[in-house]
């Protein structure tokens, strides 16, 4: 397995496929060009354990999956016509579906991304305490999407905190569009693995306009050469303080994620190993 895997946030909406492809041949098409994919449809629903096994075992063996977790456990509320359950019931049934990609040894890393609103407060460090006593022996990354975490006099506190409790620091590439943004806070927090996610730098799309296709927009950008180039220096020197880094691209809005990701690929100069054999057409 590569020590940098590169990848995109889902698969079923790339420039990648065949036309007329179906939806169930996808992420096996997905697996022939990256090593590692965010698996963000448990964000709305929690799946069927057969479900996730049936994805796990469409993909090579080296292949990973970022989980991420389920919106009533970041606090994004209850999806309407979902079922009201409790915390342990919530817990118990999340553990259940991402288990068979345990059992392959198909999980990266579990993904719990907080809203814009989720601020710096002793309330969110104990809700964040709780996830660990869920999860006390998976790797669980962090996204933060509010700066309170970050400003100057915060920034150490909440790095040391994520150090304490094994978490992973996920660092964001994305706008600087006021409180429900972060920086790009280069630093490792669990010397096992680095996520960092490319959201894009639609400045003026960031935040939440009121209209109804704010979010067809949000993460339409192109990054360019010269934008991946400089993170890519970066990626180099903090891959010296871990074992392990994911790189993930959000920005595809406007079906930008699979060349940004391909891009990347060239510029820290990898070779993606362990990927599916492509299919060769009729006259190859």
């Amino acid at each position: 397995m590569n020590t940098i895997q590169v990848g995109v946030c889902g698969w079923g909406d790339h420039d990648l496929y065949p036309k007329g492809t179906a939806s169930t041949e996808k992420l096996p098409i997905y697996a022939q060009s990256f090593p590692v994919v965010e698996l963000d449809s448990i964000y709305h629903a929690i799946p069927a354990p057969e479900r996730m096994e049936q994805w796990a075992s469409r993909t090579p063996e080296s292949f990973r999956f970022v989980i991420k977790a389920y919106r009533e456990l970041t606090g994004h509320g209850r999806p309407k016509g979902a079922p009201e359950r409790s915390w342990d019931q919530l817990i118990d049934e999340y553990r259940e579906a991402i288990l068979p990609m345990k059992e392959q040894g198909k999980c990266q890393m579990l993904l719990f991304q907080f809203p814009p609103w989720y601020d710096c407060s002793q309330k969110h460090v104990r809700y964040l305490r709780r996830i660990r006593q869920a999860f006390p022996n998976d790797p669980v990354a962090i996204e933060f999407r509010n700066q309170s975490w970050f400003l100057d006099e915060r920034k150490e506190h909440t790095l040391d905190f994520l150090k304490s409790e094994a978490f992973i620091h996920v660092i964001c590439d994305e706008p600087q569009a006021g409180d429900g943004s972060i920086p790009r806070v280069m630093a490792v927090t669990n010397p096992n693995q680095v996520l960092i996610r490319f959201h894009g730098r639609n400045v003026q799309g960031w935040n939440n306009t009121g209209k109804p296709n704010w979010r067809d927009v949000r993460y339409a950008y192109r990054y360019n050469k010269e934008e991946l180039s400089e993170c890519a220096d970066e990626i180099k020197r903090l891959k010296q303080e871990c074992k392990q880094m994911t790189l993930l691209f959000n920005n595809n809005s406007q079906g930008d994620a699979v060349g940004s990701a391909k891009l990347m690929v060239e510029l820290l100069g990898l070779e993606m190993k362990g990927l599916s054999p492509r299919q060769l057409g009729l006259f190859e």
